[in-house]
């Protein structure tokens, strides 16, 4: 471990007060009943998927194995000018009137609880931390620990559990306030980034690049086709993945992929919608801890070469507590000096080693 890469986590214990429950009376009405007639089909009991301890999980885990170089600073709260960048007004009026109350937002299950408005704010307001941590040069790199998460949160609409679009609003924030002209997103999310691609679907200053399993896995969006239109046609790029596509294929796709186009628009900063759910404790794709630890290397290589290093990761999905804690973990301690280990083919390690244990078996003697 080098200690020539210092990394900052922003996390605020504020953003667990987001904690819709599927149990409590929500505010009347028709989307209440046909969420209600969509979970009463299930043959299980439903429970919200993305819930406080995904966090408290990622902490507790860095608390027990600090890296160094890494540490920890608070976030802040969005401003409604701040947010107005990616959302429309009436949008904005609509979530702030749901303060301190319970309802459903969306037939996808997207919910808001009492403390979830707040929660929201101080999301995208830590991801505007992290942009600000290394672009005025606080800071070599940044992650934002926080939810509810974003990528899904379209201009005049919450979805996917998403509320504001954190990394749309911290992108924003980025150009307006901060003097970059040009910001790479990249997406990893197992789900494609809907709402980060509506809102910059015609930006020629974003370029937006997203890996994701294919439609018709959630939500159905990011066909390889998408590429943006008017003046930003170009600027997006979707990578749809196989389900069960792993560390090989993503790492082929962000080097032969990514990187010429990085090289292309030479960006001002780097923006990574982190979501985990990729691997496969989550069930939709293969990638690993070693995956997700290279992947970031080579982010890092970007970074290195077109903007001094200005890198900020704002965490998206992951659901399985113990991957997603470890994948941040691997991710962090890559941000912060360790060499990235080199994936390998899920596998081969295991068959090798039966082919070295058996190979005189069966010889003749």
């Amino acid at each position: 471990m080098t200690d020539d890469k210092d990394v900052t986590v922003f996390y605020d214990e504020r953003v667990l007060a987001h904690y819709p429950d599927t149990n409590v009376d929500f505010l009347p009405g028709r989307l209440d009943k046909r969420v209600r007639a969509i979970l009463s089909g299930l043959n299980v009991q439903w429970k919200y998927p993305e819930h406080p301890g995904r966090l408290t999980a990622i902490m507790e885990l860095l608390a027990r194995e600090p890296i160094p170089g890494v540490r920890i600073a608070t976030g802040q709260k969005a401003t409604r000018k701040q947010l107005a960048r990616v959302h429309t007004t009436s949008f904005l009026d609509h979530i702030y009137a749901l303060r301190s109350q319970s309802a459903w937002l969306d037939v996808d299950t997207t919910a808001v609880s009492p403390g979830s408005v707040e929660a929201a704010e101080v999301a995208a307001g830590t991801a505007i931390a992290a942009v600000e941590a290394v672009v005025k040069g606080e800071s070599r790199s940044a992650f934002a620990v926080v939810r509810p998460p974003g990528h899904h949160a379209e201009p005049t609409r919450a979805r996917g559990f998403c509320l504001f679009n954190n990394v749309a609003v911290a992108a924003a924030h980025a150009q307006a306030a901060l003097g970059c002209e040009r910001v790479l997103i990249v997406d990893w999310d197992a789900h494609h980034g809907n709402g980060t691609q509506d809102i910059f679907w015609a930006d020629p200053d974003v370029l937006f690049f997203d890996i994701h399993r294919a439609s018709p896995f959630y939500p159905g969006s990011g066909l390889l086709t998408d590429i943006g239109a008017g003046l930003g046609e170009g600027t997006i790029v979707n990578v749809p993945m196989a389900g069960g596509a792993g560390d090989a294929a993503y790492l082929k796709a962000m080097r032969e992929i990514l990187v010429p186009a990085a090289d292309f628009f030479k960006p001002d900063l780097v923006l990574v919608s982190a979501g985990f759910d990729a691997h496969s404790f989550d069930l939709a794709l293969n990638v690993t801890y070693e995956g997700f630890a290279a992947m970031t290397n080579v982010l890092q290589q970007i970074a290195d070469k077109h903007c001094h290093g200005r890198l900020a990761m704002v965490l998206e999905g992951g659901y399985n507590t113990e991957s997603l804690s470890k994948s941040v973990h691997a991710v962090l301690a890559v941000l912060a000096g360790a060499e990235p280990p080199e994936p390998k083919v899920c596998g081969i390690e295991e068959v090798d080693a039966a082919i070295d244990f058996h190979k005189d078996a069966f010889k003749p003697e």
